[in-house]
């Protein structure tokens, strides 16, 4: 009987948390406002502009398809996604192994406090303004002052002295060589978070079982790591569709188009061509190339766990 009114009870307190609670949905209100004015609008905004010659103080003609036509044979666009594909395969490979290997060997220090220490010096970085490391690596590409051609004039290797950022050759990879050797980063942090989340007794019991620490790492580790790098290649994913600052930063979309992407590209034709309806037609693609992408790459991931699930 007492087992009854219980259940009973139980029922009754999920029936009223289940209710409509009008002044919880009101105190949100302000903050759907404001995404409603400065993110939807403009998002929806700016899908309607590409279909207009749009004038900002003139009245906008609508030219239908024009822009999109426009767009197809604009080969700098183009060409901009082909420097994004390099981007992407260096985000989701070396950008990836290297903070790997660092937080395996982070987590293989016994010692507690050595560990913590360690952890924060490698993470301390985070802390800096991306702008204040973009520009010291600015200074470290200097053709004529700066650390690196300086560093290899020291040991008399002036034939590799150049200008880094000027060869259209060498600009994208010093590019993407910039915050090297890439461990205070986000990859670094997820990968810790997960090999910490990881129960100490796992790794008691392959140690027992006389595992290697290499095979740990193969047959372990990165297993367990798989929610982990579906996260960052979701992340990846959303992030090297709008890489650009650092190259808008250092070289503008140049030398000769070497370092130019699709946002710089956007840019480029917005403030200095002023066709702000073209721009809105490549921004437009831009956004619906991301969410696309973003997703098929959700649907997959939930694919698996329903997967996971049913065994």
């Amino acid at each position: 009987m007492a087992n009854a009114i219980k259940v009973d009870e139980i029922k009754k307190n999920k029936s009223r948390n289940k209710k409509f609670k009008p002044l919880l949905y009101l105190g949100l209100a302000p903050l759907f406002i404001i995404l409603g004015l400065f993110a939807y609008y403009p998002a929806a905004n700016g899908l309607t502009r590409a279909f207009y010659d749009w004038r900002f103080f003139e009245p906008s003609k609508f030219i239908g398809l024009e822009n999109f036509r426009t767009m197809l044979s604009d080969d700098m666009w183009w060409e901009s996604f082909q420097h994004i594909f390099i981007v992407f395969i260096a985000a989701t490979t070396i950008m990836w192994a290297l903070p790997l290997l660092a937080v395996e060997m982070l987590i293989s220090i016994r010692n507690q406090r050595t560990q913590y220490i360690l952890r924060t010096l490698l993470l301390f970085p985070l802390a800096f303004p991306i702008i204040v490391t973009i520009y010291m690596w600015g200074f470290i590409y200097h053709p004529n002052r700066g650390l690196l051609n300086t560093a290899l004039q020291a040991v008399g290797l002036d034939s590799l002295a150049q200008n880094w950022l000027g060869d259209p050759k060498t600009a994208l990879y010093a590019l993407l060589f910039i915050s090297f050797p890439w461990i205070a980063s986000l990859p670094f942090f997820v990968f810790l978070t997960g090999l910490q989340n990881i129960g100490t007794e796992v790794f008691e019991a392959a140690a027992l079982d006389g595992c290697s620490r290499m095979k740990r790492f193969l047959v372990i580790d990165m297993p367990l790591l798989g929610r982990q790098f579906r996260l960052l290649f979701f992340l990846a994913t959303i992030s090297v569709l709008q890489f650009g600052i650092t190259a808008q930063v250092l070289t503008a979309g140049g030398p000769d188009n070497a370092t130019m992407f699709p946002i710089l590209r956007i840019l480029g034709v917005a403030f200095n061509g002023g066709d702000w309806g073209y721009a809105a037609t490549l921004s437009s693609t831009l956004f619906i190339l991301t969410f696309s992408i973003s997703s098929v790459i959700l649907l997959i991931s939930k694919g698996e766990k329903q997967n996971v699930r049913s065994l």
